[in-house]
């Protein structure tokens, strides 16, 4: 063999020994997926061919269920699982799929993101909400908005990081939040009392719209999702049936949830404004 080819091809063993980095660093080998694979294959870890994957042995915990370890700060297009990655708390499971809490785990008729999907930091204490609530608020995040699950995942973090490190919240304040894409994203969720409305967190849910509604309405689909969700927890019990629905202005000195958003619930069958001043 001549000194060119044997340069050559040591060349081309080098390019495709890095590019196939990623799944070297989950310990798997890059083969054709025609091949049998002792363990899974993971798709987008290996160079050359879609048909060319990653074959990981079931020995690791996470590969294992086709996810990825990785910081859980950053977002995870399906859902996180704990306990499957080496190193800190942090290192979770990325998985490509929804696990457990999100969508028909939390309500029925609506897509529901989990605080796990869209990369929630845990909360430093949690009080329980005693059920059924009567109370149900709408407030807008008066930030930026969004129309997809990870735009939105980021907006959520920016929201839940001001919360936690600037108002010394224990946790993102709202029960869920809404995007322009009309999916409900996790907050505090069901049976946690949240720091959203002054004087009534213990007595109500509240959505918050993420976006500024002062001069415009949120998406027909985002709207129906917030009448869907306190729907919701009239069905799961969370909410009573005859329960009252409330902007954040009826009870506070704020332009929450901005004068269009406002205007639109006043129209919502469970909206009680005669009873505003007298809520308790």
């Amino acid at each position: 063999m001549s000194l060119v080819i044997l340069i050559g091809l040591v060349a081309l063993l080098h390019i495709s020994v890095g590019s196939d980095t990623p799944c070297l660093n989950h310990g798997g080998i890059c083969q054709y997926d025609s091949n049998t694979c002792s363990g899974n294959y993971i798709s987008n870890l290996c160079s050359g061919s879609a048909s060319r994957r990653c074959c990981v042995t079931s020995s690791d915990p996470c590969a294992a269920i086709g996810g990825v370890c990785q910081y859980d700060h950053l977002y995870c297009t399906g859902s996180y699982v704990t306990g499957k990655c080496s190193g800190g708390a942090t290192n979770r499971c990325c998985t490509s799929h929804h696990i457990g809490g999100t969508s028909n785990s939390i309500c029925d008729n609506i897509q529901v993101v989990s605080r796990d999907t869209w990369g929630a930091r845990g909360p430093t204490h949690i009080t329980p909400l005693n059920h059924p609530v009567h109370l149900f608020f709408v407030h807008h995040t008066d930030g930026h908005t969004c129309h997809s699950e990870g735009e939105c995942a980021g907006v959520l973090q920016g929201v839940q990081n001001y919360h936690m490190d600037s108002r010394g919240y224990n946790d993102i304040g709202y029960s869920f939040l809404i995007g322009q894409d009309g999916r409900v994203y996790e907050g505090r969720g069901w049976g946690v009392v949240g720091a959203h409305t002054l004087h009534y967190n213990s007595l109500g849910y509240a959505v918050s719209f993420m976006g500024n509604f002062m001069n415009s309405l949120p998406s027909e689909e985002s709207r129906n999702a917030a009448k869907a969700l306190a729907q919701c927890g009239v069905s799961k019990g969370y909410i009573e049936g005859d329960y009252s629905l409330y902007g954040h202005r009826d009870v506070g000195n704020t332009d929450c949830p901005g004068d269009s958003l406002y205007a639109e619930i006043r129209t919502w069958t469970k909206y009680n404004y005669t009873h505003s001043a007298t809520i308790h």
